[in-house]
């Protein structure tokens, strides 16, 4: 699991991917397992800020995936020349700063990255009279706004996603389980406006201190709010590197009604595959890229690498695709600009739609999923366009 709300590696939310960008209103139809096309013709100047460089192994894994699936998209474009060029900020927002300046002088166009969401914050910061765009691979939107803009899912995003489609089903009654932690403030705000987006009632909002006592000294008193509230689902912004594989076990041994009573997940249930086996998460709702398009790209990645994917290589594929798209817009040297970042028809990728936002954040199309003895199942499918059912 990865969350990027802060360079340390405990998890709160996973970054989930949309990859392979193309101009909806210009998509070029594809078959079963290719890549889809960009608009033909332009060159830009992309940076590509990645986290190697610290020392750390993870950093230098994500790094390198980073750059791996940047190249892999650059490939499957059709008459774009990328002029690619990497720079390795440690994972430090000062040095993702000073290079952040370093690649605006030497002509980039647009940043694809940094990493961390600090390092985020800290090269558009640098950057910001330059009218260079920077395209993070983040999913805070604290950090999101001006000329810093998020790729990664957002908490906003699903929220939104889950919380239609728990009203549509009859579970329109939530009380909200969060962390007390950061991370989990922020989930519980997201649900919240969810929520109240989809015509919905947060029926009570309870927290559990972030430890393994806590979650035991809680677990008895969320059952009991869940019963005296009426709530119909309970909405967690717990997830599998945390909280969720205890918190589940316990709710369901204190004797919560999972006949009437559903489970919605704000993060990925599904990664790591192990936690499909748990008893306390089946059943429950959350939602994911579609998965059989995310699964040609890991086969792709695979065979041009020979290794899977880090979730978070889909991401850099991501930009690239979507520079791509746009990169006949880019004429004499000039920036990116936000109005072409942000044109409202969005654009299509490998694991579905999605949209930069004049906010800094995005829009993805979501399938919402359950999980049943063991396995993933898809019960509503990821939306083709931004006017379908899921929006």
């Amino acid at each position: 699991m990865l969350s990027v709300f802060r360079r340390a590696r405990k998890s709160l939310g996973q970054m989930l991917l949309v990859l392979g960008a193309v101009v909806l209103s210009g998509c070029v139809a594809t078959g079963p397992g290719t890549a889809p096309q960009a608009a033909r013709g332009g060159s830009v100047q992309v940076a590509l800020l990645i986290p190697s460089g610290s020392g750390q192994s993870q950093d230098e894994l994500f790094g390198q995936n980073l750059e791996n699936a940047a190249r892999l998209a650059m490939a499957d474009l059709s008459g774009v020349n990328i002029d690619l060029r990497v720079y390795r900020t440690g994972g430090s927002p000062a040095q993702a700063s000073a290079l952040a300046k370093q690649a605006v002088d030497e002509g980039a166009q647009v940043i694809l990255g940094p990493f961390y969401s600090e390092e985020a914050n800290a090269a558009g910061v640098a950057v910001a009279n330059s009218g260079v765009n920077v395209l993070a691979f983040s999913n805070n939107a604290a950090i999101a706004g001006g000329n810093v803009f998020v790729l990664g899912q957002t908490f906003d995003n699903t929220a939104k996603r889950l919380a239609r489609f728990a009203v549509r089903n009859g579970k329109s009654k939530i009380l909200i389980v969060h962390d007390r932690n950061v991370a989990g403030e922020v989930g519980k705000a997201a649900i919240e406006r969810g929520v109240s987006a989809a015509g919905g009632s947060v029926v009570g909002v309870t927290s559990y201190e972030f430890s393994q006592n806590g979650i035991v000294q809680a677990a008895s008193g969320i059952v009991s709010t869940a019963k005296s509230s009426g709530a119909t689902a309970l909405f967690l912004t717990a997830d599998t590197a945390g909280a969720l594989p205890l918190l589940s076990q316990l709710l369901v041994e204190n004797g919560i009604d999972r006949t009437t009573t559903q489970f919605i997940g704000l993060t990925r249930w599904d990664i790591p595959p192990a936690t499909l086996s748990l008893p306390g998460v089946q059943g429950g709702w959350f939602a994911m890229p579609d998965p059989g398009l995310s699964a040609q790209f890991r086969a792709r990645y695979e065979s041009a690498y020979g290794s899977q994917p880090s979730p978070v290589a889909a991401l850099a594929y991501d930009g690239i695709a979507a520079i791509g798209a746009l990169a006949n817009r880019a004429q004499d040297g000039a920036p990116l600009s936000k109005g072409d970042l942000t044109q409202s028809a969005g654009f299509a990728g490998v694991s579905g739609i999605f949209r930069l936002l004049p906010n800094g954040t995005n829009e993805r199309g979501l399938a919402v999923a359950t999980i049943r003895t063991n396995q993933v199942v898809v019960i509503d499918a990821a939306p083709r366009s931004f006017g379908g059912a899921g929006f």
